[in-house]
């Protein structure tokens, strides 16, 4: 068994045939998936779609590129998601600087992203972190706003150097398409030093589909392809490490996988 625990399975790209998606998936091993939001409207279908599969979960919250004109009723109301029986994480939440270049509005990323871990720490739920080109300020705010219930450093991006900071704070690492990139260089040391009870796997499908299929629309089924070049770059079996992440993610999610099965 595979847990996906990065998927946008609300996306325009996969959500019209998610029935489809899912059985293939299913297919090639891949048996649980976290569907993550982004705003209020995708969380929302991430709540619907893990009400109607067995095996769905769903993460709620605000990505940095999505908090311009958010209202607090938007935010809370979206936040408050977090109550439904199947919702596991606040996710994804965080900083980006690639997309968003104007110090004003990075500063209010912060801010939103520090109200984000606080809400998750007030109600006992890990975080999914995103952070693109923004690593030090992220790591910087949660040093200083600790996530309580822990949580994953989704498409981890930082070096192998600052992976013990990222330890300290009992975050997990996620690992996705580019580790099979040829010219990773620094996803695939990562993978090859990353403990084996740190790792997650994600597809963040539809995108970063990896090797060879890049360009492509992502899915859950293609989290074979990430799982082989970690088992090639660590020297160890794929059922090896197909089951350690499984039970990481249950263990960080709060999933009781045997009952499921």
């Amino acid at each position: 068994m595979l847990f996906d625990t990065h998927c946008h399975l609300n996306d325009k790209a996969l959500n019209n045939r998610v029935d489809e998606v899912i059985e293939s998936a299913n297919n090639a091993g891949v048996t649980h998936f976290l569907v993550v939001g982004w705003d209020k409207e995708s969380s929302l279908e991430a709540v619907r779609l893990a009400k109607k599969y067995k095996n769905v979960y769903a993460a709620v919250g605000f990505h940095p590129c999505n908090i311009d004109d958010l209202t607090d009723k938007d935010f809370y109301d979206t936040l408050n998601l977090c109550k439904e029986e199947k919702v596991v994480a606040i996710g994804e939440i965080g900083l980006d600087y690639h997309w968003v270049k104007d110090p004003i509005k990075q500063e209010k990323q912060k801010e939103y992203f520090i109200k984000q871990i606080e809400f998750a720490n007030e109600n006992n739920m890990p975080i999914i972190i995103h952070n693109r080109d923004a690593f030090q300020d992220c790591l910087k705010i949660l040093k200083e706003h600790k996530p309580e219930h822990s949580g994953v450093m989704h498409c981890y991006s930082g070096s192998v150097e600052v992976l013990e900071d990222v330890f300290n704070l009992h975050l997990l690492i996620g690992l996705d398409g580019p580790v099979t990139f040829t010219n990773a260089k620094t996803p695939k040391a990562v993978a090859e030093e990353v403990p084996l009870d740190m790792l997650l796997l994600e597809t963040d499908c539809p995108y970063l589909a990896p090797h060879p299929l890049r360009g492509t629309v992502n899915e859950p089924k293609n989290l074979g392809l990430v799982l082989d070049e970690i088992a090639r770059l660590k020297g160890l079996s794929k059922k090896h490490i197909g089951d350690a992440t499984f039970k990481n993610s249950c263990r960080l999610f709060g999933i009781k996988y045997e009952e499921d099965n």
